[in-house]
């Protein structure tokens, strides 16, 4: 058994071993559980996907005379601005539109293929944003609009909160209708053109804790290339979801929200995207680091591509509920092709497999150095939570 505290201690003393989860795999294979678990202290995980349920807080600081802020543009992204004078929060899927001043994306210089991802990852890449405002006046605030350029070093508070990130599997999108369709997966193809999937399976942080012993509410872990916590449960979590023995889930399960400084991220991990016909989103680097406290700990991150399965969904339905293809293992996606009904399907990932090694590369890196520390949970996420919807 290990705990935390020692191995911060570790940490400190510059004697902590970290393996990345790939490399993880291997060692477990080669030298068995037993003397794996004794080697090493820490696994990390990676991945790097977009992940639309973000969005950034940002506190602008009072001008002269004051203003109340009750309809916002940055760049001609509308932000809300119903919780505070000078307080904003940008959703990263929040498209360019037009507002009461008259401006289209033409004249701002914007173009349409541009949210409030591409707005958040600007800030951080340190280069200024255009911001237009109308205020509610009053005694209080007296000022009624506001024209400004901002930059992350010119606002005080500027961090992302993201709703639900992480998700503990995912689905693969197919299409079998006689037209392409635009979906958040990017397009599929008719006739079963193609598949894509959006987890990076045996590399995904919740999918090498999949019962979330180590994983839960206070959690430190890498954000868009700082340090960030999990902040609560993620909407849509959903942990109650069937499981395979090896505890992975079938389909979407569990989620996390994050919290994490963006004055600190780099540019290289928060990355403004697109997805033609469906709207804007954000692309994130996220890495979680989990603790080896004992063997069962580490039994769960030698889990394999083979060995975690999702849904293969049929999009041309618009339904909630979509027809299924049955399940797949992460290794038959992962290995360019699959069989859909005695047809060849080619699959590709929405997920950077390249860059989610690199965030757990980075994380084991800031470990070795000293410079990251673990977090022990204050609280674990919900297991119980059930998944309600409109059945309107």
């Amino acid at each position: 058994m290990r705990t935390i505290p020692e191995i911060n201690q570790k940490i400190n003393d510059g004697s902590v071993t970290v393996w990345t989860v790939e490399e993880t795999k291997v060692n477990v294979a080669e030298l068995g559980l037993e003397a794996a678990t004794k080697a090493v202290d820490v696994v990390t995980t990676g991945t790097f996907e977009p992940m639309e349920s973000s969005g950034a807080i940002i506190n602008l600081g009072h001008t002269d005379p004051p203003i109340n802020i009750r309809e916002c543009y940055l760049d001609g992204v509308q932000a809300y601005a119903g919780f505070g004078a000078v307080d904003l929060y940008l959703g990263a899927s929040q498209a360019v539109s037009n507002n009461r001043w008259g401006d289209t994306a033409e004249n701002n210089d914007i173009t349409s293929e541009r949210g409030g991802g591409h707005v958040i990852s600007t800030l951080i890449a340190g280069k200024s944003v255009n911001l237009r405002a109308i205020g509610q006046v009053s005694d209080c605030y007296p000022r009624s609009t506001l024209d400004i350029s901002i930059t992350q070093d010119t606002i005080n508070q500027f961090y992302l909160f993201n709703p639900r990130n992480l998700y503990q599997n995912f689905i693969v999108g197919v299409n079998s209708s006689d037209r392409p369709l635009l979906t958040y997966l990017g397009p599929l193809q008719p006739f079963l053109g193609n598949a894509v999937y959006a987890n990076a399976g045996a590399l995904s942080p919740m999918l090498n804790d999949p019962q979330m012993q180590t994983i839960g509410i206070g959690s430190r872990l890498f954000v868009g290339g700082a340090p960030g916590y999990i902040a609560w449960e993620g909407t849509q979590h959903f942990p109650l979801q069937k499981r395979l023995p090896n505890g992975t889930p079938v389909g979407p399960s569990a989620t996390v929200a994050l919290i994490g400084d963006a004055k600190q991220m780099q540019p290289e991990w928060v990355r403004g995207c697109y997805f033609t016909g469906y709207g804007p989103s954000l692309m994130l680097g996220v890495g979680v680091p989990i603790p080896v406290l004992d063997e069962a700990v580490l039994q769960k991150c030698a889990v394999e591509d083979k060995d975690i399965l999702a849904p293969v969904i049929d999009f041309s339905i618009p339904r909630r509920v979509r027809p299924s293809f049955g399940l797949v293992s992460y290794q038959q996606l992962k290995s360019g092709r699959l069989t859909i009904n005695g047809s060849r399907v080619r699959t590709a990932p929405l997920s950077s497999l390249y860059l989610g090694r690199k965030v757990a590369t980075t994380l084991k890196d800031w470990i070795i150095q000293g410079k990251f520390q673990l977090s022990e949970p204050v609280a674990p996420l919900p297991r119980q939570t059930a998944f309600l919807p409109q059945n309107n």
